[in-house]
């Protein structure tokens, strides 16, 4: 019964059927129940935890040899983004409160209004789709300031990815803990969550550098600054736009309008 193929009933000579994949028939036992529990509750098959230790230790390199073929091992890379979004997003929301964060720091700077707690509330439901959305229009960016570095369009979007999934497991393994001590000083915990953020240039470096290691720190470096402009550029163009939005639609709706957005 082992040898014989349960779909197609031809003989199986290796672990899967040559003419329909199928695997070897195998009894049920503890292996594969824990086998299933794993690929049940985050769908990895070891390949998560694996393709974690190897972002971290080199995510440049790891992307490389993602986009030329070394595959097997690795868990996809956008549904990794996925997942690891929707840890941090548990973690900073509702383990940390670091919406409740934000919000007393912006009540302490005269800055909060019934916009700015939408919003927040907006980001910690939907988290992990923003970050999906995130990948493709930070790889047109990536794409356009690299464009004679060989990748397309696509290839940046899975390098995008892995930069995304390196960014987000220093944020759940460094920054996270920091600022669930913090939890209780506000302007502490908003100081170290924004150097993470002035720390994304230099991991941008590091990571095109693991990625182009052909490539001199310099001419990475100027990438990397090109990329910056490009992302500053459609962040003002973006908030001109919903400016001019607002303004119309205050125009229409009259002043009551500007309320939601006015700080209370």
């Amino acid at each position: 019964m082992e040898n014989i193929c349960q779909n197609c009933t031809l003989t199986i000579q290796e672990n899967f059927c040559s003419n329909c994949g199928q695997k070897k028939f195998k009894r049920i036992d503890r292996k594969y129940i824990w086998d299933e529990v794993q690929y049940s509750l985050i769908h990895t098959n070891k390949g998560f935890l694996y393709s974690a230790k190897k972002i971290i230790k080199n995510p440049g390199k790891t992307a490389r040899e993602f986009i030329y073929g070394n595959r097997v091992n690795h868990y996809k890379p956008i549904l990794l983004v996925f997942l690891l979004s929707g840890i941090s997003a548990f973690i900073s929301f509702k383990v940390i409160g670091f919406d409740k964060i934000i919000k007393s720091y912006y009540a302490s700077q005269h800055l909060n209004s019934k916009f700015m707690n939408d919003m927040l509330s907006f980001i910690a439901s939907y988290n992990s789709f923003m970050m999906l959305i995130l990948v493709p229009i930070f790889a047109l960016f990536t794409k356009i300031a690299l464009r004679k570095w060989g990748q397309n369009y696509y290839e940046h979007i899975i390098m995008n990815a892995y930069l995304l999934s390196f960014y987000t497991l220093l944020s759940i393994i460094i920054l996270s803990p920091i600022l669930y001590l913090l939890r209780n000083n506000v302007n502490a915990a908003m100081l170290i969550s924004n150097s993470l953020i002035l720390l994304g240039p230099v991991l941008q470096v590091w990571f095109y550098k693991g990625f182009y290691p052909e490539k001199s720190l310099k001419s990475i470096i100027v990438k990397v600054l090109l990329i910056i402009g490009l992302i500053i550029l459609a962040y003002v163009t973006l908030i001109m736009l919903v400016s001019i939005l607002a303004i119309v639609l205050a125009m229409f709706m009259g002043p009551e309008f500007l309320k939601y957005f006015k700080p209370q």
